[in-house]
């Protein structure tokens, strides 16, 4: 069993989308593996392409959202609030399957549903840090992993792949999220935002300062304290990148090894923040071997990426033709497919 978490500190780089994605295509390329995804952004946006996309989608979430008891992470969040520092064991009330709402997602794909009202609780959560047991902070940070606990002792502890998409702000629930998983999946676009975004996430996660008069997070801090294991980082994926004509094409080029520097550079000081991977993998010793086994690109399929997200069909499934999106008439071509569909088979392909 391995728990991903998807996370960069920045929006707009397709952290849901590419969550979407892998957890969809690993479910088809491992039909016996019980998939979990745990939507852990409060704009729910991976549980809303999961369940069927922009109309549909949306729909299923709001009749889930208004259904009591609240089967949303959410409400496994409530139950905590309840006992913030005995586990409850309540984790597997809250697994929904998709395939019994969207007929695209694989039977073995489940999901932990997000919920906007995790901003509201979110003050809560970081509130049961200060108080109760000396520990408290580190029984708070371990919510998730006990939500994920459950659900496994529930599936019999199963082999399970299990994906956990993150909000982009450096939130308590974020902070839960990293503190669950075993692996770091970043997700990046190719511009100088993102640049700097992967510098916050090294920050931010592992104390990789900028400059040496930088203060580290108190997250950094506190799991050093206690002693709590952070997630390795698996992988950085250029996420839906634009290749357009030359030019563009080499700027986006530019940006994305300007990156791939930065991260080659943490691991020259740093290689124990990393998984080398697959098991049993030789370490990289040059940038070249490095690039291969932790840096990977999804290309954007345009009008294709749009229709899969909206209508909750995994790339993969999606066929060519004409598609009605929210009462519209979109063309997919087949040349767009082409584009995104063999990076994704490919990328999954290095997901155990």
């Amino acid at each position: 069993m391995a728990i991903y978490a998807v996370w960069n500190n920045k929006g707009g780089v397709g952290k849901s989308y590419l969550t979407f994605q892998m957890a969809s295509e690993y479910a088809l390329q491992n039909p016996t593996t019980k998939v979990l995804v745990v939507d852990l952004c409060p704009q729910a946006n991976v549980s809303s392409m999961l369940l069927g996309g922009i109309d549909q989608g949306e729909e299923r979430l709001t009749a889930i959202h208004t259904t009591l008891p609240k089967k949303t992470i959410s409400g496994y969040i409530d139950d905590r609030i309840l006992s913030p520092y005995v586990a409850p064991n309540t984790g597997s009330n809250y697994i929904t399957n998709v395939s019994q709402y969207n007929s695209m997602i694989p039977s073995n794909l489940y999901l932990v549903v997000g919920d906007e009202q995790l901003e509201i609780q979110s003050s809560k959560v970081t509130a049961a840090t200060f108080s109760g047991p000396q520990d408290a902070w580190r029984i708070v940070h371990l919510w998730i992993r006990d939500l994920i606990a459950d659900i496994r002792t529930s599936w019999d502890d199963e082999d399970c792949c299990i994906f956990i998409d993150c909000n982009p702000s450096f939130s308590i629930y974020t902070q839960l999220a990293l503190t669950a998983s075993d692996r770091l999946i970043i997700p990046f676009s190719a511009d100088g935002s993102s640049k700097r975004a992967v510098k916050a996430v090294l920050a931010l996660a592992y104390g990789v300062r900028r400059y040496p008069t930088d203060a580290q997070s108190d997250f950094f801090v506190n799991t050093n304290r206690y002693q709590m294991a952070l997630p390795k980082i698996y992988m950085f994926v250029g996420n839906r990148l634009t290749q357009m004509n030359n030019s563009s094409a080499g700027a986006f080029k530019t940006v994305v090894n300007q990156i791939g520097d930065e991260i080659w550079n943490v691991w020259q000081t740093s290689a124990s923040f990393f998984c080398v991977h697959p098991n049993g993998a030789v370490t990289p010793r040059n940038r070249t071997t490095f690039k291969k086994m932790f840096q990977y690109e999804v290309n954007d399929a345009n009008t294709a990426s749009v229709v899969s997200g909206a209508l909750g069909i995994p790339i993969s499934r999606l066929t060519a033709g004409n598609k009605t999106l929210s009462g519209r008439t979109v063309s997919v071509n087949q040349s767009q497919l082409d584009k995104q569909v063999p990076n994704i088979h490919d990328l999954v392909q290095n997901i155990e």
